[in-house]
């Protein structure tokens, strides 16, 4: 069959490519063509346009360059009706993603399937409208979402979570050689604190100085940022000066493997820092931040930013956004989880709640399955 995937940004390129690898065991005459990354691109197929060309967040980042997202959504528009797939699957990214979506189904009538939801469960409840006309089946990879979706009167496929594939296969990985990173990174042997600050320019801007500065107040640790697969490392000098810190690109899990603690920007590294059980502060800088508690607080559907929250269904990690982000309130949160072995334990038991929950890894290869499965009725 022929497949055609849309990945607007990181994670989803490599969510998208372990659907793709799946796909082919299922399907041997499986032929792909995407707008997505380098991971999807090793997978093998056709790459229609990077997903670097592709991710833009906010309201002034997106009117800035309407022009290229207009022109883009063209050229993905063309490139659908010209290959004629027998599906298209769509990975979060929704903006982009739902008006394809629209496209194909009104004008094409061509399957359209999604992977990995758009968070419709946290703001933009509305869009449960556009995707009960457009998408066909919906396949989800948080366990809360189920409940959530059925309330809505829709009918969705859970097929668990990869980043639960992504830590299997990477610790497997690691098995004979554990600490190998240490000698290939050249790192010394204080503790390592590992900051994650986001996968966009503008996240680094918010985030990256702050975390910085509470650094500062740790001599006796190593800090090293974790590179983002969409950014490079000039990206992050301006940031750094003068300062002894290594940036780090493509070893993250292996960043994290070996940290005693990590500064987090929201997102699904909340989750994968939790999956290898490191202990964690949620940092995310918004502007007004008052007037954003006030909003999430007033206008969100969930209590919780971070997945790890969100799944645990409690306070797991403190979420320090909005009014509550500071460099004094993280170093206070840090000072607990590096010192208080009462607080870092409870953490860390939580943390194989999640595990539990999330359960077995295998949603790729479930994922694909049942793609495959839908398609051949």
């Amino acid at each position: 069959m022929k497949y055609f995937l849309i990945a607007g940004e990181a994670s989803g390129d490599l969510h998208a490519s372990n659907l793709m690898a799946a796909l082919r065991k299922v399907d041997k005459e499986s032929d792909f063509r995407f707008l997505g990354g380098d991971l999807m691109q090793a997978v093998g197929g056709t790459l229609v346009k990077h997903y670097k060309e592709m991710a833009y967040m906010g309201f002034i980042p997106v009117i800035m360059h309407l022009k290229t997202i207009l022109k883009n959504m063209k050229t993905c528009k063309e490139n659908i009706r010209q290959y004629r797939p027998d599906v298209v699957i769509l990975i979060d990214y929704p903006s982009f993603n739902l008006k394809i979506a629209k496209f194909v189904k009104e004008k094409l009538n061509i399957p359209v399937y999604y992977y990995i939801s758009p968070k419709i469960w946290a703001w933009k409840k509305y869009r449960i409208k556009a995707i009960r006309r457009y998408v066909d089946r919906m396949f989800c990879i948080l366990p809360f979402e189920i409940d959530f979706y059925n309330k809505l009167q829709y009918n969705v496929d859970y097929v668990g979570n990869p980043s639960v594939d992504a830590i299997a296969k990477f610790r497997a990985s690691q098995i004979q050689h554990p600490d190998h990173f240490i000698k290939e990174e050249k790192l010394n042997d204080k503790p390592i604190l590992a900051l994650l600050a986001g996968s966009r320019k503008q996240e680094l801007k918010d985030n990256l100085p702050t975390m910085l500065e509470v650094a500062n107040f740790y001599p006796e640790l190593q800090t090293i940022i974790a590179g983002a697969p969409g950014l490079e490392a000039k990206d992050y000098e301006s940031y750094i000066a003068n300062r002894d810190i290594k940036i780090i690109f493509g070893k993250t899990y292996q960043l994290l493997q070996h940290s005693k603690a990590a500064l987090v920007t929201s997102g699904t590294a909340t989750l994968e820092a939790a999956l290898l059980c490191v202990p964690q502060v949620v940092c995310y800088y918004v502007v007004w931040g008052k007037i954003a508690s006030f909003i999430f607080q007033h206008f969100f559907h969930i209590p919780y930013i971070s997945l790890v929250n969100l799944i645990g269904q409690k306070t797991i990690v403190q979420e320090l956004f909005g009014n509550r982000f500071s460099k004094e309130q993280i170093h206070k949160e840090l000072e607990r989880i590096l010192h208080d072995s009462s607080y870092r334990n409870s953490m860390l038991n939580e943390y194989n709640n999640i595990i539990r929950i999330l359960g077995n890894e295998g949603a790729s290869d479930r994922a694909a399955t049942l793609i495959f499965n839908y398609l051949s009725i």
